[in-house]
């Protein structure tokens, strides 16, 4: 065999653009199906997603680049498209031929991205997408004849049913043996003169190396990230850019409207004739529902509606399937525990690390599954637009808009699917604000810590009513401290500046369950293999700091201590003690809850507790309670089971537990000032709970914040939480203690 056989087959490269809401992503997953891979571009947080598609004269890469109105590089998203287009993205190499999506419903303003493209000389196709929308609303647009005025193929499609895609894969591969060349815009004298001018001033070594579309996205564009492969600073791009521009002032056009103006006059040539709009205006179904859908009051009660359903759905309805996975869970460690029963170490590993991290992870897909069938279903009828409509107005003071609001909603269930829910959010910065708020939000892990300790201590000491209070409190404080966290976020740490929020409202469309379902499958896989790594690594390591180190003949000291505490209370001999330990079930297993909690004491993770103790003291915090909020790192919950071994009642106690919660008031000091004093009050109880409210202790939210940005802003949530969370629970501790 040869060398050229033995070789890889190298796929066509073909990208897909065009604006955001032209239905681009349907067409995408359709033509690529479940052959698809997601990561980021280099450097950047802007998700990358290829796939492969089925041509045929063979199979080529499919690139979906991010939506973008125009190749004005405002935003990392524009900037990745230019980059992508001009091949300058390390490991990606400039796309062969171009789909470009365009909205039928809407041609001029979707064809502008086409033009400013096709300076590139890349064969392209354009995908006539929403056909369906255009031909109820009336429009007959005569696609021969825009073809031909184009110069390249044009194809009907409709991308949430499929409707064209056989004749837009024969389109791409025609395109790619063709390269047909789309007609160009014609320049003026003065746009020209402009460019020749810039063009002479860029350094000679990267004049060569630059496209003519690169040097014309310097002249309309300054803030171009071409001024970077330049090597100009900004000050010195920006004067060599103006003085280019002054033939254009001479002209009488203004530089920073000059591309529209001559882009949509080459436009308005092309597609006179081509359009024949309906004599009379079809009416539209959708306005007669945004009466309602979108009114300051009705809109508002549908909306809360919508979003309690949302709610419940993700709150409520994966709880059984949560239940089923960790019963699962528990009856695997329970089949698994017998086959290592002579090896104690690695039946502790497989059991409590291994496993107990493959749960810790897989248990929250049903919450991620539920959200993004709500999600796609609300993005594919067009209601999820109106929705950020509606709350615009609530977010808009701090900074975001209203496509915060669904992610900040959902993250009262759980914040890994709530973050992962501001990939709807188109602004990088507002998204990545979004982000970093959201674990602010009261999720479900963090109830079982309130029930555990509002039973216990605030109902007996204060009353239902002051618990439930308490409760509700504990629920809407971090949503409050994230609405002026975000205010803070947006003008002096990620620095958004205000912007009027734009929105495009698309017609309303039955949802297609197989998009629905392929959505819920991508957000369940990827969570799966990105973040399920993580946790998992999480969760082992916490293992080894609670296991390590074993001391020789801890188990012996503190059976023997055991067996001496039951002598004492029965009167027994010490041998009869023994033999009432060995015959009775129940003393044999808090004789193992007593030893683990021994064990705990002096693993890493209890050292480091005692270690760090003196920082969590002026919260009232005592070793213990520190070993719990060290333990509860992977998951807020775990500090329960934390509690129960470290009290000497097992690790499968819950927050309804009657001898947790008596442990608990009855735990003393053992030294310092406070010796013999009650360990738990009502500050540390509402000190505790503060902390929890705000503070970062999820290794599965923090393993997706890395992933939907990177390690540098999951790194700064838990700082900033934590931080957030010791203050607050120092002043509840300090102003309580006083008081009571």
């Amino acid at each position: 065999m040869s060398a050229a056989a033995e070789a890889p087959r190298r796929l066509a490269r073909v990208a897909m653009l065009g604006n955001p809401n032209t239905g681009k992503t349907s067409l995408f997953n359709s033509l690529t199906g479940l052959r698809q891979r997601v990561g980021n571009y280099p450097g950047v947080t802007v998700e990358k997603k290829t796939g492969v598609m089925q041509l045929g004269q063979g199979e080529a890469e499919l690139i979906d680049l991010p939506g973008t109105y125009s190749l004005a590089a405002n935003s990392p998203d524009e900037r990745v498209v230019v980059d992508v287009l001009s091949g300058h993205v390390a490991g990606i190499e400039r796309p062969e031929a171009l789909v470009c999506v365009v909205d039928a419903t809407n041609l001029q303003r979707n064809l502008f991205l086409v033009s400013q493209v096709a300076e590139l000389g890349i064969p392209i196709v354009v995908a006539l997408n929403l056909w369906d929308s255009a031909l109820k609303q009336g429009l007959n647009i005569k696609v021969d004849d825009l073809s031909m005025k184009l110069g390249v193929p044009v194809v009907t499609t409709v991308g949430r049913t499929g409707q064209g895609l056989p004749a837009l894969r024969a389109a791409i591969s025609q395109a790619l043996w063709d390269k047909p060349a789309m007609t160009r815009i014609e320049w003026p004298e003065s746009a020209r003169q402009a460019e020749a001018k810039l063009r002479e001033s860029i350094p000679e070594e990267v004049r060569n190396q630059l496209k003519e579309l690169e040097v014309q996205r310097l002249l309309f564009d300054a803030d171009s990230p071409i001024v970077d492969r330049v090597g100009w600073d900004r000050e010195d791009a920006r004067r060599v850019i103006d003085e280019a521009r002054q033939p254009l002032w001479d002209a009488g056009v203004n530089p920073l409207a000059a591309e529209a103006l001559f882009q949509y006059a080459h436009l308005k040539k092309i597609l006179d004739g081509v359009i024949v709009a309906p004599a009379k205006e079809m009416p539209r179904g959708s306005e007669s529902i945004d009466g309602i859908l979108i009114h300051r009051f009705w809109g508002l009660v549908v909306f809360v509606g919508m979003m309690f359903v949302v709610f419940q759905g993700v709150y409520a309805g994966a709880g059984p399937l949560m239940d089923l996975i960790d019963g699962a869970k528990e009856w695997t460690q329970d089949l698994v525990r017998p086959w290592f029963e002579s090896m104690p170490m690695l039946q502790s590993l497989v059991t409590d690390g291994i496993i107990e991290g493959v749960g810790a992870f897989m248990i929250f897909l049903p919450q991620i599954l539920i959200l993004f069938l709500f999600i796609a279903l609300l993005e594919d009828t067009g209601y999820m637009a109106r929705a950020a409509f509606l709350m615009d107005k609530l977010f808009n003071w701090c900074g975001l808009n209203g496509k915060s609001f669904v992610p900040m909603l959902s993250s009262y269930a759980c914040a890994v699917p709530g973050i992962m829910a501001t990939r709807t959010i188109d602004d990088p910065k507002a998204r990545l604000t979004t982000i970093l708020l959201a674990p602010l939000i009261s999720c479900s892990a963090r109830l079982p810590v309130y029930v555990l300790l509002i039973g216990a201590f605030v109902e007996p000491q204060l009353g239902p009513v002051w618990a439930g209070v308490t409760l509700f409190a504990m629920h809407f404080l971090g949503l409050f401290l994230a609405m002026i966290l975000a205010f803070f976020f947006t003008r002096f740490l990620i620095r958004t500046k205000p912007q009027p929020f734009v929105l495009e409202m698309p017609a309303y469309h039955a949802p297609r369950m197989e998009n629905v379902l392929f959505r819920m499958y991508e957000a369940g896989k990827e969570f799966v293999q990105r973040a399920g790594t993580v946790i998992l690594a999480i969760t082992v390591i916490i293992w080894a700091l609670l296991y390590f180190p074993r001391p020789a003949g801890l188990e012996a000291e503190e059976t023997k201590a055991f067996a001496a505490e039951h002598a004492r209370i029965l009167g027994l001999s010490e041998e009869d003690a023994a033999a009432d330990i060995a015959q009775d079930e129940d003393l044999g297993a808090a004789l193992q809850a007593h030893i683990d909690g021994a064990y705990v004491d002096q693993s890493l993770l209890g050292r480091m507790g005692k270690t760090l103790q003196p920082i969590f003291a002026p919260a009232g915090f005592d070793w213990k309670i520190t070993v719990g909020v060290l333990a509860s790192f992977p998951a807020r919950e775990v500090i329960v089971s934390t509690l129960g071994i470290i009290y000497s009642l097992g690790g499968d106690v819950d927050e309804e537990s009657g001898d947790l919660r008596q442990a608990m008031r009855s735990e003393t000091w053992d030294d310092g000032a406070h010796a013999g004093e009650k360990v738990f009050n009502l500050p540390v109880v509402f000190a505790i709970m503060v902390f929890f409210a705000l503070c970062s202790q999820c290794g599965s939210t923090l393993a997706v914040i890395a992933k939907e940005s990177n390690w540098k802003w999951a790194a700064f949530a838990f700082a900033y939480l934590t931080g957030l969370a010791w203050v607050g629970a120092v002043i509840v501790y300090q102003i309580g203690i006083r008081i009571v």
